[in-house]
Protein backbone atom coordinates (compact mmCIF):
# COMPACT_ATOMS: atom_id res chain seq x y z
CA UNK A 1 0.00 0.00 0.00
CA UNK A 2 1.11 3.54 -0.72
CA UNK A 3 2.00 5.74 2.23
CA UNK A 4 -0.64 8.43 2.66
CA UNK A 5 -1.34 11.57 4.62
CA UNK A 6 -4.95 12.50 5.35
CA UNK A 7 -6.05 16.05 6.01
CA UNK A 8 -8.75 17.00 8.49
CA UNK A 9 -12.43 17.04 7.60
CA UNK A 10 -13.63 20.41 6.34
CA UNK A 11 -17.10 21.62 5.49
CA UNK A 12 -19.03 23.70 2.98
CA UNK A 13 -22.45 25.07 3.96
CA UNK A 14 -25.03 23.77 1.50
CA UNK A 15 -28.62 22.56 1.77
CA UNK A 16 -30.01 19.29 0.46
CA UNK A 17 -32.08 21.34 -1.99
CA UNK A 18 -28.87 22.60 -3.57
CA UNK A 19 -27.00 19.27 -3.47
CA UNK A 20 -28.17 15.76 -2.67
CA UNK A 21 -24.92 13.81 -2.66
CA UNK A 22 -26.53 10.36 -2.42
CA UNK A 23 -28.71 10.98 -5.47
CA UNK A 24 -26.06 12.72 -7.56
CA UNK A 25 -23.42 10.03 -7.03
CA UNK A 26 -25.85 7.12 -7.49
CA UNK A 27 -27.62 8.11 -10.69
CA UNK A 28 -24.99 6.76 -13.08
CA UNK A 29 -22.93 9.78 -14.00
CA UNK A 30 -19.71 8.42 -12.53
CA UNK A 31 -18.87 4.80 -11.77
CA UNK A 32 -15.88 5.00 -9.43
CA UNK A 33 -17.38 6.36 -6.22
CA UNK A 34 -17.60 3.89 -3.33
CA UNK A 35 -19.76 4.32 -0.23
CA UNK A 36 -18.56 2.99 3.12
CA UNK A 37 -20.65 1.60 5.95
CA UNK A 38 -20.48 4.95 7.72
CA UNK A 39 -22.02 6.73 4.68
CA UNK A 40 -18.80 8.27 3.37
CA UNK A 41 -18.29 8.40 -0.39
CA UNK A 42 -14.68 8.09 -1.64
CA UNK A 43 -12.94 8.19 -5.01
CA UNK A 44 -9.40 8.65 -6.31
CA UNK A 45 -9.52 11.99 -8.08
CA UNK A 46 -6.92 14.55 -9.17
CA UNK A 47 -4.05 12.81 -7.40
CA UNK A 48 -5.76 12.26 -4.06
CA UNK A 49 -8.52 10.22 -2.44
CA UNK A 50 -11.47 12.55 -2.05
CA UNK A 51 -13.95 11.60 0.68
CA UNK A 52 -17.38 13.21 1.03
CA UNK A 53 -20.40 12.99 3.30
CA UNK A 54 -23.36 15.25 3.89
CA UNK A 55 -25.83 16.27 6.55
CA UNK A 56 -28.80 18.62 6.28
CA UNK A 57 -26.70 21.79 6.39
CA UNK A 58 -23.13 20.93 5.37
CA UNK A 59 -21.12 19.02 2.81
CA UNK A 60 -18.07 17.54 4.56
CA UNK A 61 -14.93 16.72 2.60
CA UNK A 62 -11.48 15.34 3.25
CA UNK A 63 -8.47 14.68 1.02
CA UNK A 64 -5.99 11.85 1.47
CA UNK A 65 -2.75 12.47 -0.42
CA UNK A 66 0.01 10.00 -1.30
CA UNK A 67 3.29 10.97 0.33
CA UNK A 68 5.21 9.91 -2.76
CA UNK A 69 3.09 10.25 -5.91
CA UNK A 70 4.14 7.98 -8.75
CA UNK A 71 2.59 9.08 -12.01
CA UNK A 72 0.39 11.49 -13.90
CA UNK A 73 -3.07 11.25 -12.37
CA UNK A 74 -6.66 11.84 -13.42
CA UNK A 75 -7.56 13.86 -15.31
CA UNK A 76 -4.54 13.58 -17.62
CA UNK A 77 -5.02 16.95 -19.31
CA UNK A 78 -6.18 19.18 -16.45
CA UNK A 79 -3.99 21.65 -14.55
CA UNK A 80 -2.82 20.57 -11.07
CA UNK A 81 -3.57 16.92 -11.85
CA UNK A 82 -0.09 15.44 -11.61
CA UNK A 83 2.14 14.22 -8.84
CA UNK A 84 2.94 17.78 -7.84
CA UNK A 85 -0.30 17.99 -5.82
CA UNK A 86 0.96 18.48 -2.28
CA UNK A 87 -0.17 19.21 1.24
CA UNK A 88 1.37 22.66 1.04
CA UNK A 89 -0.73 23.59 -1.97
CA UNK A 90 -4.08 22.00 -1.19
CA UNK A 91 -6.68 22.88 -3.79
CA UNK A 92 -9.26 20.38 -2.54
CA UNK A 93 -11.97 22.94 -1.81
CA UNK A 94 -11.68 24.33 -5.33
CA UNK A 95 -11.79 20.78 -6.67
CA UNK A 96 -14.96 20.00 -4.69
CA UNK A 97 -16.69 23.14 -5.96
CA UNK A 98 -15.64 22.37 -9.52
CA UNK A 99 -16.31 18.63 -9.61
CA UNK A 100 -19.73 18.87 -7.94
CA UNK A 101 -20.61 21.90 -10.08
CA UNK A 102 -21.67 23.94 -7.06
CA UNK A 103 -21.65 27.31 -8.82
CA UNK A 104 -25.19 27.47 -10.28
CA UNK A 105 -28.15 28.26 -8.03
CA UNK A 106 -29.98 24.96 -8.36
CA UNK A 107 -33.18 26.07 -6.65
CA UNK A 108 -33.43 28.89 -9.17
CA UNK A 109 -32.87 26.48 -12.06
CA UNK A 110 -35.56 24.12 -10.73
CA UNK A 111 -37.97 27.04 -10.54
CA UNK A 112 -37.11 28.05 -14.10
CA UNK A 113 -37.55 24.49 -15.41
CA UNK A 114 -40.83 24.08 -13.50
CA UNK A 115 -42.22 27.25 -15.04
CA UNK A 116 -41.39 25.90 -18.51
CA UNK A 117 -42.81 22.42 -17.98
CA UNK A 118 -45.72 21.17 -15.85
CA UNK A 119 -44.35 17.62 -15.84
CA UNK A 120 -41.08 18.81 -14.32
CA UNK A 121 -43.00 20.88 -11.76
CA UNK A 122 -44.98 17.82 -10.68
CA UNK A 123 -42.03 15.46 -10.20
CA UNK A 124 -39.03 17.61 -9.29
CA UNK A 125 -39.95 18.45 -5.66
CA UNK A 126 -39.14 14.87 -4.62
CA UNK A 127 -35.79 14.96 -6.43
CA UNK A 128 -34.09 18.16 -5.40
CA UNK A 129 -30.33 18.56 -5.33
CA UNK A 130 -29.45 16.64 -8.53
CA UNK A 131 -26.36 18.18 -10.08
CA UNK A 132 -24.45 17.34 -13.25
CA UNK A 133 -20.87 16.53 -12.28
CA UNK A 134 -17.96 18.19 -14.05
CA UNK A 135 -16.04 15.01 -14.78
CA UNK A 136 -12.85 14.47 -16.69
CA UNK A 137 -13.74 13.87 -20.34
CA UNK A 138 -11.48 10.82 -20.63
CA UNK A 139 -13.09 9.11 -17.65
CA UNK A 140 -16.57 9.87 -18.97
CA UNK A 141 -15.64 8.50 -22.39
CA UNK A 142 -14.29 5.23 -20.98
CA UNK A 143 -17.18 4.83 -18.55
CA UNK A 144 -19.85 5.23 -21.19
CA UNK A 145 -18.12 2.96 -23.70
CA UNK A 146 -18.31 0.34 -20.93
CA UNK A 147 -22.00 1.18 -20.42
CA UNK A 148 -23.15 -0.29 -23.73
CA UNK A 149 -25.69 -3.08 -23.02
CA UNK A 150 -24.69 -3.11 -19.39
CA UNK A 151 -25.91 -2.39 -15.87
CA UNK A 152 -24.49 -0.03 -13.32
CA UNK A 153 -23.05 -2.72 -11.09
CA UNK A 154 -21.06 -4.31 -13.92
CA UNK A 155 -19.91 -0.92 -15.22
CA UNK A 156 -18.62 -0.06 -11.76
CA UNK A 157 -16.83 -3.41 -11.57
CA UNK A 158 -15.25 -2.83 -14.97
CA UNK A 159 -14.04 0.63 -14.01
CA UNK A 160 -12.61 -0.69 -10.77
CA UNK A 161 -10.74 -3.47 -12.59
CA UNK A 162 -9.47 -1.01 -15.18
CA UNK A 163 -8.05 1.23 -12.45
CA UNK A 164 -6.67 -1.69 -10.45
CA UNK A 165 -4.72 -3.15 -13.39
CA UNK A 166 -3.73 0.01 -15.28
CA UNK A 167 -4.12 3.02 -12.98
CA UNK A 168 -1.64 4.37 -10.41
CA UNK A 169 -2.22 3.48 -6.77
CA UNK A 170 -3.02 6.55 -4.70
CA UNK A 171 -3.42 5.08 -1.24
CA UNK A 172 -6.05 3.59 1.02
CA UNK A 173 -8.90 4.53 3.31
CA UNK A 174 -9.26 1.90 6.00
CA UNK A 175 -8.72 -1.42 4.26
CA UNK A 176 -9.82 -0.17 0.84
CA UNK A 177 -7.07 0.63 -1.69
CA UNK A 178 -7.79 3.29 -4.30
CA UNK A 179 -6.31 3.54 -7.80
CA UNK A 180 -6.77 6.52 -10.08
CA UNK A 181 -7.97 6.35 -13.69
CA UNK A 182 -5.32 5.13 -16.14
CA UNK A 183 -4.17 7.73 -18.64
CA UNK A 184 -4.90 6.97 -22.33
CA UNK A 185 -1.32 5.83 -23.04
CA UNK A 186 -1.63 3.14 -20.33
CA UNK A 187 -4.18 1.29 -22.47
CA UNK A 188 -2.29 1.39 -25.78
CA UNK A 189 0.01 -1.65 -25.44
CA UNK A 190 -0.70 -4.52 -27.90
CA UNK A 191 -1.73 -6.96 -25.14
CA UNK A 192 -4.31 -4.69 -23.50
CA UNK A 193 -7.28 -5.86 -25.55
CA UNK A 194 -6.67 -9.53 -24.79
CA UNK A 195 -6.14 -8.80 -21.10
CA UNK A 196 -9.36 -6.79 -20.86
CA UNK A 197 -11.24 -9.68 -22.44
CA UNK A 198 -9.80 -11.97 -19.76
CA UNK A 199 -11.05 -9.50 -17.16
CA UNK A 200 -14.58 -9.75 -18.56
CA UNK A 201 -14.92 -6.65 -20.74
CA UNK A 202 -16.12 -8.68 -23.73
CA UNK A 203 -16.40 -6.85 -27.05
CA UNK A 204 -15.83 -3.55 -25.23
CA UNK A 205 -12.15 -4.50 -24.84
CA UNK A 206 -11.50 -3.73 -28.51
CA UNK A 207 -13.31 -0.40 -28.30
CA UNK A 208 -11.37 0.67 -25.20
CA UNK A 209 -7.99 -0.27 -26.63
CA UNK A 210 -8.63 1.29 -30.03
CA UNK A 211 -10.04 4.48 -28.48
CA UNK A 212 -7.00 4.78 -26.20
CA UNK A 213 -4.69 4.44 -29.21
CA UNK A 214 -6.62 7.12 -31.12
CA UNK A 215 -6.63 9.56 -28.19
CA UNK A 216 -3.03 9.00 -27.06
CA UNK A 217 -1.23 8.52 -30.38
CA UNK A 218 -3.36 9.82 -33.23
CA UNK A 219 -5.56 12.64 -31.94
CA UNK A 220 -3.50 13.69 -28.91
CA UNK A 221 -4.53 13.86 -25.26
CA UNK A 222 -5.55 17.51 -25.63
CA UNK A 223 -8.07 16.61 -28.33
CA UNK A 224 -10.84 15.73 -25.89
CA UNK A 225 -10.54 18.93 -23.89
CA UNK A 226 -10.59 20.95 -27.10
CA UNK A 227 -14.16 19.66 -27.53
CA UNK A 228 -15.24 21.09 -24.19
CA UNK A 229 -17.83 23.77 -23.70
CA UNK A 230 -15.69 26.90 -23.12
CA UNK A 231 -18.25 28.01 -20.52
CA UNK A 232 -17.39 24.86 -18.55
CA UNK A 233 -13.59 24.47 -18.86
CA UNK A 234 -11.29 22.22 -16.85
CA UNK A 235 -10.42 23.38 -13.35
CA UNK A 236 -8.13 26.39 -13.32
CA UNK A 237 -9.13 27.72 -16.76
CA UNK A 238 -11.21 30.86 -17.16
CA UNK A 239 -14.63 30.35 -18.83
CA UNK A 240 -15.44 32.01 -22.13
CA UNK A 241 -18.56 32.42 -24.25
CA UNK A 242 -19.84 29.32 -26.12
CA UNK A 243 -21.95 31.11 -28.72
CA UNK A 244 -25.66 31.34 -29.46
CA UNK A 245 -28.10 28.62 -28.53
CA UNK A 246 -29.81 27.03 -31.55
CA UNK A 247 -32.69 24.51 -31.68
CA UNK A 248 -30.22 21.66 -32.18
CA UNK A 249 -27.75 23.02 -29.65
CA UNK A 250 -24.80 25.35 -29.91
CA UNK A 251 -22.34 24.93 -32.76
CA UNK A 252 -19.61 23.70 -30.43
CA UNK A 253 -21.87 20.98 -29.06
CA UNK A 254 -22.82 19.71 -32.51
CA UNK A 255 -19.16 19.68 -33.54
CA UNK A 256 -18.10 17.81 -30.39
CA UNK A 257 -20.85 15.25 -30.92
CA UNK A 258 -19.75 14.56 -34.48
CA UNK A 259 -16.10 14.29 -33.49
CA UNK A 260 -16.89 11.71 -30.80
CA UNK A 261 -18.72 9.55 -33.35
CA UNK A 262 -15.37 8.86 -35.04
CA UNK A 263 -14.30 6.76 -32.04
CA UNK A 264 -14.85 3.01 -31.81
CA UNK A 265 -17.71 2.06 -29.51
CA UNK A 266 -19.31 5.52 -29.65
CA UNK A 267 -22.75 6.03 -31.18
CA UNK A 268 -25.12 9.01 -30.82
CA UNK A 269 -26.23 8.23 -27.27
CA UNK A 270 -22.76 7.53 -25.87
CA UNK A 271 -21.52 10.70 -27.60
CA UNK A 272 -24.28 12.70 -25.89
CA UNK A 273 -23.43 11.13 -22.51
CA UNK A 274 -19.83 12.28 -22.92
CA UNK A 275 -20.90 15.73 -24.15
CA UNK A 276 -23.18 16.23 -21.15
CA UNK A 277 -21.19 14.63 -18.34
CA UNK A 278 -17.61 14.97 -19.56
CA UNK A 279 -17.49 18.03 -21.82
CA UNK A 280 -19.94 20.38 -20.14
CA UNK A 281 -22.46 20.70 -22.98
CA UNK A 282 -25.65 21.04 -20.94
CA UNK A 283 -27.96 20.87 -23.96
CA UNK A 284 -26.93 17.29 -24.77
CA UNK A 285 -29.85 14.89 -24.15
CA UNK A 286 -28.76 11.24 -24.41
CA UNK A 287 -31.64 9.06 -25.64
CA UNK A 288 -31.55 5.28 -25.50
CA UNK A 289 -31.75 4.13 -29.11
CA UNK A 290 -32.97 0.62 -28.47
CA UNK A 291 -36.29 2.10 -29.54
CA UNK A 292 -39.16 -0.02 -28.29
CA UNK A 293 -42.26 0.73 -26.24
CA UNK A 294 -41.31 -1.82 -23.62
CA UNK A 295 -41.02 -0.63 -20.04
CA UNK A 296 -38.77 -3.51 -19.07
CA UNK A 297 -35.85 -3.76 -21.45
CA UNK A 298 -32.79 -1.98 -20.10
CA UNK A 299 -31.93 -0.50 -16.72
CA UNK A 300 -30.42 2.88 -17.55
CA UNK A 301 -28.85 4.70 -14.58
CA UNK A 302 -28.47 8.18 -16.02
CA UNK A 303 -28.79 7.40 -19.72
CA UNK A 304 -26.80 4.17 -19.89
CA UNK A 305 -27.72 0.82 -21.46
CA UNK A 306 -28.78 -1.57 -18.70
CA UNK A 307 -31.33 -4.25 -17.96
CA UNK A 308 -34.43 -2.42 -16.73
CA UNK A 309 -36.11 0.22 -18.90
CA UNK A 310 -35.63 2.43 -21.97
CA UNK A 311 -35.96 5.36 -19.60
CA UNK A 312 -35.34 8.40 -21.78
CA UNK A 313 -37.30 7.13 -24.77
CA UNK A 314 -40.08 5.93 -22.45
CA UNK A 315 -40.29 9.37 -20.80
CA UNK A 316 -40.48 10.99 -24.23
CA UNK A 317 -43.33 8.64 -25.19
CA UNK A 318 -45.26 8.77 -21.93
CA UNK A 319 -44.94 12.44 -20.98
CA UNK A 320 -44.14 14.28 -24.21
CA UNK A 321 -46.30 12.50 -26.84
CA UNK A 322 -43.55 10.87 -28.87
CA UNK A 323 -44.09 7.39 -30.28
CA UNK A 324 -46.85 8.30 -32.72
CA UNK A 325 -46.97 9.22 -36.41
CA UNK A 326 -43.60 10.00 -37.94
CA UNK A 327 -41.95 9.51 -34.53
CA UNK A 328 -43.41 6.07 -33.81
CA UNK A 329 -39.94 4.52 -33.61
CA UNK A 330 -36.60 5.89 -32.51
CA UNK A 331 -34.91 6.69 -35.80
CA UNK A 332 -32.14 9.25 -36.05
CA UNK A 333 -34.74 11.89 -36.96
CA UNK A 334 -36.76 11.01 -33.86
CA UNK A 335 -33.60 10.95 -31.72
CA UNK A 336 -32.87 14.51 -32.82
CA UNK A 337 -36.52 15.53 -32.37
CA UNK A 338 -36.56 14.28 -28.75
CA UNK A 339 -33.45 16.31 -27.98
CA UNK A 340 -34.85 19.38 -29.75
CA UNK A 341 -38.09 19.07 -27.75
CA UNK A 342 -36.27 19.15 -24.44
CA UNK A 343 -33.95 21.92 -25.61
CA UNK A 344 -37.03 24.00 -26.55
CA UNK A 345 -38.32 23.57 -22.98
CA UNK A 346 -35.15 24.03 -20.95
CA UNK A 347 -32.57 25.64 -23.24
CA UNK A 348 -28.86 25.12 -22.78
CA UNK A 349 -29.31 23.06 -19.60
CA UNK A 350 -31.83 20.65 -21.13
CA UNK A 351 -29.68 17.62 -20.31
CA UNK A 352 -29.45 18.65 -16.67
CA UNK A 353 -33.19 19.26 -16.38
CA UNK A 354 -34.02 16.00 -18.05
CA UNK A 355 -31.64 14.13 -15.75
CA UNK A 356 -33.91 15.08 -12.85
CA UNK A 357 -36.89 13.48 -14.61
CA UNK A 358 -34.74 10.52 -15.50
CA UNK A 359 -33.75 10.06 -11.86
CA UNK A 360 -37.43 10.14 -10.92
CA UNK A 361 -37.98 7.18 -13.25
CA UNK A 362 -35.09 5.09 -11.90
CA UNK A 363 -36.12 2.08 -9.88
CA UNK A 364 -33.44 2.84 -7.31
CA UNK A 365 -35.43 5.95 -6.35
CA UNK A 366 -38.97 4.75 -7.15
CA UNK A 367 -40.06 4.72 -3.51
CA UNK A 368 -40.04 8.52 -3.46
CA UNK A 369 -42.92 8.67 -5.94
CA UNK A 370 -44.71 5.48 -4.93
CA UNK A 371 -45.23 6.14 -1.24
CA UNK A 372 -48.88 6.15 -0.27
CA UNK A 373 -50.90 6.38 2.93
CA UNK A 374 -53.06 3.46 3.93
CA UNK A 375 -55.54 4.04 6.73
CA UNK A 376 -56.63 0.92 8.57
CA UNK A 377 -59.31 0.97 11.17
CA UNK A 378 -58.55 -1.25 14.16
CA UNK A 379 -61.00 -1.98 16.91
CA UNK A 380 -59.62 -1.66 20.42
CA UNK A 381 -59.98 -4.71 22.60
CA UNK A 382 -60.21 -2.90 25.92
CA UNK A 383 -62.82 -0.44 24.82
CA UNK A 384 -65.08 0.07 21.87
CA UNK A 385 -63.16 3.00 20.47
CA UNK A 386 -62.02 2.83 16.87
CA UNK A 387 -58.34 3.42 16.59
CA UNK A 388 -56.90 4.69 13.36
CA UNK A 389 -53.56 3.33 12.36
CA UNK A 390 -51.80 5.27 9.63
CA UNK A 391 -49.25 3.19 7.88
CA UNK A 392 -46.83 4.54 5.36
CA UNK A 393 -46.01 1.80 2.93
CA UNK A 394 -43.58 2.31 0.09
CA UNK A 395 -44.31 0.31 -3.01
CA UNK A 396 -40.72 -0.46 -3.84
CA UNK A 397 -40.35 -2.35 -7.07
CA UNK A 398 -37.79 -5.15 -7.10
CA UNK A 399 -35.41 -4.81 -10.07
CA UNK A 400 -35.29 -7.72 -12.45
CA UNK A 401 -32.43 -10.12 -11.94
CA UNK A 402 -29.28 -9.10 -13.75
CA UNK A 403 -26.19 -11.09 -14.63
CA UNK A 404 -23.59 -10.52 -11.94
CA UNK A 405 -20.76 -12.42 -13.58
CA UNK A 406 -18.79 -10.97 -16.43
CA UNK A 407 -19.33 -12.59 -19.79
CA UNK A 408 -17.41 -12.38 -23.00
CA UNK A 409 -20.61 -11.55 -24.84
CA UNK A 410 -20.69 -10.29 -28.40
CA UNK A 411 -21.95 -6.84 -29.25
CA UNK A 412 -25.60 -6.67 -30.35
CA UNK A 413 -26.36 -4.66 -33.47
CA UNK A 414 -28.26 -1.77 -31.89
CA UNK A 415 -29.67 1.27 -33.66
CA UNK A 416 -27.22 3.42 -31.71
CA UNK A 417 -24.46 1.53 -33.47
CA UNK A 418 -26.13 1.25 -36.87
CA UNK A 419 -26.62 5.01 -37.15
CA UNK A 420 -22.91 5.53 -36.57
CA UNK A 421 -21.75 2.85 -38.99
CA UNK A 422 -19.70 3.64 -42.02
CA UNK A 423 -19.89 1.57 -45.20
CA UNK A 424 -17.30 -1.19 -45.20
CA UNK A 425 -16.38 -3.95 -47.58
CA UNK A 426 -17.89 -7.35 -46.95
CA UNK A 427 -15.65 -9.46 -44.76
CA UNK A 428 -15.53 -13.01 -43.59
CA UNK A 429 -18.31 -13.93 -41.19
CA UNK A 430 -15.90 -14.72 -38.36
CA UNK A 431 -14.66 -11.13 -38.38
CA UNK A 432 -18.06 -9.52 -38.84
CA UNK A 433 -19.51 -11.35 -35.83
CA UNK A 434 -17.09 -9.70 -33.43
CA UNK A 435 -16.68 -6.20 -34.77
CA UNK A 436 -19.07 -3.29 -35.14
CA UNK A 437 -17.50 -0.67 -37.37
CA UNK A 438 -18.33 2.98 -36.84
Amino acid sequence: MATVCALQWRQIPISLAELCLDTTLRCGQSFRWRKSEDDVWSCALHGRILSLHQDSTYLHYKATFPRHAQASLTPPSAPNSTAESSLGDDDTEALVYHYLNLGPNLSGLYEQWSTADANFKRKAPKFTGVRILKQDAWEALIGFICSSNNNIMRISQMMEKLCLHYGPEIGHVGTKTFHDMPAPFALTAPGVEAHLRQLGFGYRAKYLHRTAVMVAEELGVGWLDNLRNPESPVIGVKPSDAGDMLPGGRKGYRSAHEELLTLQGVGPKVADCVCLMGLGWGEAVPVDTHGTTSLVSFYCPFFIFTDDADQVWHIAQRDYKFGKGKHSSLTKATYDAVGDKFRSLWGKEAGWAHSVLFTADLRAFSERLATKIEVNQIKGEEDSKILTEIQLKAEIFTPTDVKREFEDEEAPMALDEITAKRPVKRRRKADADTDITR
